[in-house]
């Protein structure tokens, strides 16, 4: 520690500010970017000031050190996989494996969502955390809407369930790999991948109980913009009237009623089937679909939502027929499902429109867009949509271009609600986010390009190939998340610079060294998981693997007992979302602040801190 000496008043001063940084974020009077940005702007200021001087004559804490942060891989890693993540949720690229999840589990949402997580959990294991946090971002959002949850309930126990599966193999993290590394330095034997197992999932289950039922309950229910895409808040429970028009080729045509329901329509409610001048109505019984029936259904938008996000043919020549001809705005015709857009607007008091048919009324020559529902609060509608005349208040669920819908801010007769609109992705898209996506994962996985490359590459693919334009990928990149992980890695060199993280490391091996092998193994481990808070996962490993040798060696213990103490802390990057990247890929959806990891996570460290603090003296024989 000789070397550290001189700059022992400097280590203390960042002391203070990562307290400082730490009460900032958690009590957020200020936003987290002007917080980020103070804290970045009193380093640099503080180490012009007062240089940490090297061996060499340079200033070890230079701008050009602290704000290396900025250009650090794992963080561009993050706002690359930020943009092909949102790639694949704005396409609906895994509706479909999310769809059969849903339907496998409708019985039982919550055993559905707790198998999810075990998968999360078991997939980390073997392959890198942040691709599959990314890939599973938006299923659970879509589960979460179809078993009534919403977001926030979930996005945290996804990256606490990926961490945790990670901390069970060599190669489930990063972190992992190069406390490995370090060993390979020494003379002690290289890590197998299976060499801590034991330990790692008796870890891995009490953390994943944890994170699976106490998380959910100390998280707090923030809603947002991305957590209503596809209709939950957005009216999703309303029921709309639609209908649907029968055809030689409609999916529908022959289908029979079973005990008065008709199973492909086990979502929608039949109130109506009108057979040329004759309705049928419920009960149905020995009723088969025909070409050129018209069956009028209640049903949510979220369903009538996905119906369209799947392509699903249930529409098919009621579409087609109203966007084959373009319309009176000159629009060329558009493709049902792609390039399309999905809002509500009410019928405005006073409007042209009430005591009108839509037929009538001419919506779609006027508008450029078609009615596939409408709802009425007092009573519910039994009669073909074109035969609805409509009054003041009526919900209508229009499907239209993007520019035609936003043209219904100038229309007198109808009141848009744009919080409403919902971009019907295009198939197309979503399988070319699936193959960039899978492209990226294989070269990660098969060692031809590291996580931080393929991402670039991937989020660069994402805009080329049309999935998202330039102005989309952008919002998808959060400025807290650039701002705060560039500010803290400045902090962290800092740390390492004036030898802060290495005293914390000592001193607590120091002050319990008369307490036994197992006090000091806690104490060990607590010291690790607190810094990889503050330091990030990566640094904490590299920092304290060769201590951990050095002091097992003084100790007469095995060396490796104290290296896997390592990995399992440094792991435990739950109490703050830049301990980790796969917290900061889901702060965005989940619409956390950074007090709710504290909550949320803290207790889980300590967790773990006390299992290994008894599991650990038992299983090595301490």
């Amino acid at each position: 520690m000789e070397t550290l000496t001189p700059f022992v008043w400097q280590m203390w001063a960042v002391y203070a500010l990562v307290l400082t940084a730490v009460v900032l974020f958690s009590m957020e009077r200020l936003t987290l970017e002007i917080s980020a940005l103070a804290i970045l702007t009193i380093l640099l200021v503080f180490f012009y000031l007062f240089p940490v001087i090297g061996a060499d004559g340079r200033n070890l804490l230079g701008t050009t050190t602290l704000l290396a942060g900025f250009a650090n891989p794992a963080l561009i890693a993050v706002l690359a996989l930020l943009v092909i993540g949102q790639g694949m949720f704005q396409t609906g690229a895994l509706d479909g494996a999310t769809r059969l999840v849903a339907d496998f589990g409708s019985r039982h949402p919550a055993r559905t969502i707790m198998l999810t997580f075990l998968l999360i959990a078991v997939s980390s294991a073997f392959l890198n955390n942040t691709p599959i946090v990314v890939m599973f971002i938006p299923v659970l959002v879509t589960l979460a809407h179809r078993f009534g949850q919403r977001a926030p309930k979930v996005m945290m126990t996804l990256s606490f369930v990926s961490i945790l599966g990670g901390m069970t193999t060599l190669i489930g993290s990063s972190t992992n790999l190069l406390a490995a590394g370090v060993v390979l330095t020494t003379k002690l034997p290289p890590i197998g991948i299976f060499d801590f197992v034991v330990p790692g999932l008796f870890l891995a289950a009490i953390g994943f109980l944890y994170a699976t039922l106490a998380v959910p309950r100390l998280v707090p229910d923030r809603a947002g913009p991305a957590l209503d895409l596809g209709g939950a808040g957005q009216g999703g429970g309303k029921q709309y009237i639609a209908q649907l028009e029968i055809t030689a080729t409609h999916p529908l045509l022959g289908v029979g009623a079973v005990a008065g329901l008709f199973p492909p329509l086990r979502d929608m409610t039949v109130r109506m089937i009108q057979r040329g001048e004759h309705p049928i109505l419920p009960p149905f019984e020995d009723i088969a679909l025909e070409a050129g029936d018209v069956v009028i259904v209640a049903a949510t938008r979220q369903t009538l939502t996905e119906a369209l996000k799947s392509g699903s043919k249930i529409f098919e020549g009621m579409l087609e027929e109203r966007f084959a001809e373009g319309n009176d705005n000159g629009d060329a015709p558009a493709r049902p499902g792609g390039e399309l857009t999905l809002a509500e607007a009410v019928v405005a008091p006073g409007s042209r429109m009430i005591g009108q048919t839509i037929e009538q009324i001419a919506f779609r020559h006027q508008t450029g867009c078609i009615v596939l529902g409408v709802q009425r609060r007092s009573r519910m509608i039994r009669t073909v949509l074109n035969d609805i005349r409509l009054e003041a208040g009526d919900v209508l669920l229009v499907l239209g271009k993007s520019a035609r819908i936003q043209d219904l801010r100038h229309n007198r007769d109808v009141l848009l609600l744009e919080w409403s609109a919902t971009e019907l992705p295009d198939p197309k898209l979503g399988y070319r986010a699936l193959a960039i996506f899978g492209v990226m994962v294989a070269t990660v996985l098969a060692g031809l390009l590291p996580i931080e490359i393929a991402a670039v590459a991937g989020a660069g693919a994402i805009i080329a190939s049309g999935v998202l334009n330039v102005r989309q990928a952008a919002r998808a990149i959060d400025r807290r998340i650039f701002l705060m992980v560039g500010a803290m890695l400045g902090v962290a060199a800092a740390l390492d610079a004036t030898g802060g993280a290495q005293a914390i490391a000592e001193a607590s091996v120091v002050l319990f060294s008369g307490y036994g092998v197992p006090v000091i193994l806690s104490a060990f481990f607590l010291a690790t998981a607190i810094t990889t808070n503050v330091l990030t996962n990566n640094a904490t490993a590299v920092l304290f693997t060769p201590i951990a040798i050095s002091t097992a060696n003084q100790l007469g213990v095995d060396p490796m007992v104290f290296v896997y103490a390592v990995i399992f802390a440094a792991n435990c990057s739950f109490a703050t979302p830049m301990g980790y990247q796969t917290n900061l890929l889901v702060m965005g959806p989940g619409h956390y602040e950074f007090r709710d990891f504290v909550r949320a996570g803290a207790p889980l460290v300590i967790l773990l801190w006390l299992a290994y603090s008894f599991f650990a003296p038992w299983y090595y024989g301490l």
